[in-house]
């Protein structure tokens, strides 16, 4: 009979690539790792696993028992949530991972809403990157995650995920205060070909956003500054050191005094928000609220 707590670190180190790095995440050291994933090879009959450079990878027999243990790891999940569905659990911690603006459009009154209606729901909220919160969630130190779509997220089929669509909202172009393009109604990205360029580290989503909508309006950006924080990024296009795409959500409430903000024309570049789950967890007792909580609430929010 396979152990399903092997399964669980068997994905662990699908997910991490390196013994050393699942260990971590799942507060091991690495000989007990390894010595579980020896003890699953030999429940199974077969090399799971084979090195890959610094790493490891999954054999043809591991992917095979990934694919098992994501619908044993989320049916598992599902019997946690009816049985404490069963108990009547109407009252707990909910731990959610989620970025800065995220937080502040559907989390924040999302927690306001089910203090009304849920009291018994108490929100640990952890601030973390659009890219950084399903690992989080993953790795179980997270039971819900506000994310947005990035270049190799777990995609909508991913066998590990309940993922559920909130909203999608567009990026404007900031500009310094009397740019050449400042007076038109929209601007078209590939006028802004030559332009020095503020934005995100790699890896942020949002920077991912910015790449991939130049790339269609046919060219590479010229990122000279970076900067993860939004207001910075205003204030250093304000500052005349280059032009920006920038969230319209995060932009509220700034001070736009230096900047000309512009819708964009042609390809849209959009930001697009997700609420995900471990797969079977969606209709846990106390997390099923909190996804509904910030549906009702991205619903809310103002047409783009």
């Amino acid at each position: 009979m396979i152990d399903p707590r092997r399964l669980r670190i068997l994905r662990a180190v699908a997910d991490h690539r390196t013994v050393t790095a699942a260990a971590a995440a799942l507060y091991l050291t690495p000989s007990a790792v390894s010595q579980q994933l020896a003890a699953l090879e030999q429940e199974t009959g077969h090399v799971l696993l084979t090195r890959s450079g610094r790493g490891v990878r999954l054999t043809a027999a591991g992917e095979i028992l990934l694919g098992h243990a994501h619908e044993v790891l989320a049916q598992l999940e599902r019997a946690e949530a009816e049985l404490a569905a069963y108990a009547g659990g109407s009252a707990g911690d909910v731990t959610v991972a989620a970025f800065a603006t995220g937080i502040a459009e559907v989390l924040a009154p999302a927690i306001a809403r089910l203090a009304v209606d849920h009291p018994g729901i108490r929100l640990r909220v952890r601030d973390a990157e659009g890219d950084q919160s399903l690992p989080l969630l993953l790795d179980g130190e997270a039971d819900l995650a506000l994310a947005v779509e990035y270049r190799g997220a777990p995609g909508a089929d991913d066998g590990r995920l309940s993922v559920l669509p909130l909203y999608a909202e567009p990026f404007d172009a900031v500009l310094p205060a009397g740019h050449r393009l400042g007076d038109l109604p929209e601007v078209p990205l590939a006028g802004l070909s030559d332009a020095d360029w503020v934005g995100q580290y790699p890896g942020n989503p949002c920077h991912d956003v910015m790449q991939l909508a130049c790339e269609l309006a046919g060219f590479q950006p010229r990122l000279v500054h970076s900067s993860d924080d939004f207001r910075a990024v205003v204030a250093l296009v304000g500052a005349g050191a280059g032009v920006a795409l920038v969230p319209r959500s995060a932009l509220r409430g700034m001070e736009l005094k230096e900047v000309q903000v512009r819708p964009v024309s042609g390809p849209a570049a959009t930001r697009r928000v997700f609420a995900a789950t471990r797969r079977g967890a969606e209709t846990h007792p106390l997390i099923a609220p909190v996804l509904a909580a910030l549906a009702r609430e991205a619903g809310r929010l103002p047409a783009h």
